[in-house]
């Protein structure tokens, strides 16, 4: 038998024995924290590699489609004085060739689209008689495989003699011009040839800021070039590419040579036609431009099967609705587009559409400015019925507007413009006959602007000399006694909403003071 201090000295034996045991069993915090670390990083790099191998199957897919175009021009001595591109931020600035002056360079048309160190690869050559032959290069993409079609930008083929279409594989092929949209910024070109590839039609309208956006073509040459990036906004205007706007903006490197190339998705799919660059060097700074392919579809549609563009037609002037201008037709919206004029004997005028109306729906569409809304209605089938939802009178109401076609000679002008009274920083007079002759103006009733003064809140509202004031606060003005007391009835510091017209448009305007 043992007594106490023999049981207490058995017991812390057995327990000794059993923690040198498990201790034995079980790694240490140090083995332990190694292990999970390496399976971490076993984890990870597979998942890069299953990532990797996405970026893999979509340049596998598309590439083969994505085709290089030169461009061989004939530059005759006649010629060489003539036309002049305008430099902007969004091409490479010129440089003059060996031999001329900036004003004189026959590449310039060339170098100001596709670049200038790129040009020193196609050297000019002059013939006997003093022609130049210019060679420019940019991207397309095959996509319809059976008929040879390739969608690329207008400005890459615009005015050449000759097309030379490289593929991946390295056949050639003479090309052929199918149709242009200079309004767009989109050609059409045709090869004859077998076994072609082609690439896949997406929907544009289905992006959204933030995704994968991978960019293919041959800038400075360097045939079919890859680069990734990402989505960075849409529905881009005022770029100064083309007359109709709604550009994807991407961070996916474009550069000289890269014009006309396909923007594609994660899925494979063309999402956009690469176009332009914001650059200020000449090459790539973050901010590429591509048409969304939906507006690529239209247009190709029509080059093919009409070989015109035709565009749909609603007839009335419009202009972005501001904060100030929501308040004073007693609306919250912030999207939409107020109506401020309808032209005669067009679909708006037919439909019942009205001047102040503010459209924020089209054919199942919110709106949301002035460019979405002239986008979408060019885009409109011809004889299409279609349904428009307008503010009026703070009320909505559903319009049926059967779209026209837009005739051949219209362009939606730039806004009009602006009013004020003498309080204002402005005087006017009355419209009389010789007065209206003298102006070329056809209306009857309303003021016209004789002075502006420099600083005035009438001048920083643009404000013009000749300027015809319509409306004062929703009100018909015929002379300037109307003109005063519609003023004086108004909140000055609010701002007075105003109806002017420039020209043959015109426009909702809001004048503040604080002058009382």
């Amino acid at each position: 038998m043992f007594n106490k201090a023999g049981k207490f000295y058995l017991y812390f034996l057995l327990v000794s024995g059993f923690y040198v045991a498990t201790s034995n069993c079980l790694p240490d915090k140090t083995t332990l924290y190694a292990a999970n670390k390496q399976v971490a990083d076993t984890d990870d790099v597979a998942a890069a590699q299953r990532f990797e191998k996405v970026f893999e199957q979509v340049v596998d897919q598309v590439k083969p489609a994505v085709v290089s175009i030169t461009s061989v021009k004939v530059i005759k001595p006649t010629q060489q004085k003539q036309r002049k591109m305008p430099n902007d931020q969004y091409h490479s600035q010129p440089k003059p060739g060996p031999e001329q002056d900036q004003g004189q360079d026959p590449l310039r048309d060339f170098r100001d689209f596709f670049g200038d160190d790129f040009f020193d690869k196609f050297f000019k050559q002059r013939s006997p008689e003093g022609e130049y032959k210019v060679q420019g290069l940019g991207s397309g993409v095959i996509i319809d495989s059976e008929k040879g079609y390739i969608i690329t930008n207008n400005h890459v083929v615009e005015a050449a003699d000759e097309l030379k279409i490289t593929l991946g594989d390295r056949r050639e092929f003479d090309g052929k011009v199918v149709g242009t949209d200079p309004q767009t910024d989109i050609a059409v070109v045709k090869i004859e040839g077998k076994n072609l590839p082609s690439a896949k039609l997406g929907d544009s309208d289905t992006i959204r800021v933030g995704q994968w956006a991978i960019a293919i073509g041959n800038p400075f040459g360097l045939s079919q070039t890859v680069s990734v990036g990402v989505i960075s906004a849409t529905g881009r205007a005022n770029v100064g590419v083309a007359q109709y706007e709604d550009m994807i903006q991407t961070d996916a490197a474009i550069n000289p040579g890269n014009s006309g190339g396909p923007l594609v998705n994660i899925r494979g799919e063309i999402i956009g036609i690469n176009t332009a660059i914001f650059t200020r060097s000449g090459g790539y700074q973050g901010i590429g431009f591509a048409i969304p392919v939906n507006m690529v579809k239209t247009i190709m549609k029509d080059l093919v099967e009409k070989g015109k563009v035709t565009r749909g037609w609603l007839g009335v002037v419009i202009q972005d609705i501001t904060p100030d201008l929501a308040k004073s037709f007693n609306v919250t919206v912030t999207e939409g587009v107020l109506v401020s004029e309808i032209q005669e004997n067009s679909p708006a005028k037919e439909a019942g559409f009205e001047r102040g109306d503010i459209v924020v729906e089209y054919d199942g569409k919110s709106i949301r400015d002035v460019n979405h809304l002239r986008n979408i209605v060019a885009q409109t089938e011809i004889g299409k019925k279609v349904k428009a939802k307008v503010l009026r009178e703070g009320k909505e109401k559903e319009l049926i507007v059967k779209i026209g076609e837009q005739p051949a000679d219209l362009f939606a002008a730039g806004p009009g413009v602006v009013p004020s009274g003498k309080d204002l920083g402005m005087t006017v007079q009355n419209l009389t006959k010789e007065l209206a002759k003298s102006l070329g103006i056809e209306e009857d009733s309303g003021v016209i602007v004789s002075e502006v003064q420099p600083g005035s809140p009438a001048a920083i509202s643009e404000i013009r000399e000749g300027d015809l004031i319509k409306e004062v606060n929703r009100k018909k003005i015929s002379n300037v006694a109307e003109f005063k007391k519609a003023l004086s009835e108004g909140d000055k510091e609010k701002g007075i909403l105003m109806l002017v017209k420039r020209g043959d448009f015109s426009r909702y305007v809001i004048i503040k003071t604080k002058e009382k």
